[in-house]
């Protein structure tokens, strides 16, 4: 089985990474998904995205990482894909996260969707809330790896300039 999780990763957090971990073990390849959400501002280019997905996955062997500017539905079409991992927070699956669902299947019946929860010491992360905490000053250190953390401080320091 192919798999995609598919995100915007900006940045990767540790709720991602305890999917993929576990998205990995139920798949024989993993493509993690680089795509890009137009309704979200970025902190991180695509290429710098993409290094931190190489840095912190490092080490996996059956898990790829890709970008696409397009459709998830095209993207999984290009990669062969029989299932696409979405991440769940909540007790509750989002209409929206039924609503693409749906719409995927139409546009390719064969693909499938797999909702994973979040372990639940990661149940209160998003790249959102990381984001909010870094612009405000705060402390983002067991929220993503410390690679990340460095990157992002670095970041931030330089757009103040």
């Amino acid at each position: 089985m192919i798999a995609i999780y598919p995100g915007s990763f900006d940045p990767i957090t540790y709720g991602h990474i305890d999917i993929i971990k576990r998205a990995s073990l139920i798949s024989h390849k993993l493509i993690v998904g680089l795509l890009v959400n137009p309704n979200k501002k970025s902190l991180f280019s695509i290429d710098e995205r993409m290094e931190h997905l190489a840095s912190v996955l490092k080490g996996y062997k059956n898990i790829e990482i890709k970008y696409s500017p397009r459709l998830l539905v095209e993207f999984a079409m290009e990669n062969k894909a029989d299932v696409i991992i979405r991440g769940i927070r909540s007790s509750v699956i989002p209409e929206y996260e039924i609503q693409v669902a749906l719409a995927n299947k139409k546009m390719m019946p064969d693909l499938e969707t797999l909702f994973m929860f979040s372990s639940p010491e990661y149940l209160y992360l998003s790249s959102t809330i990381v984001k909010e905490v870094l612009f405000n000053g705060g402390d983002v250190s067991g929220m993503v790896p410390d690679e990340i953390v460095k990157s992002a401080y670095f970041k931030l320091s330089a757009e103040k300039k």
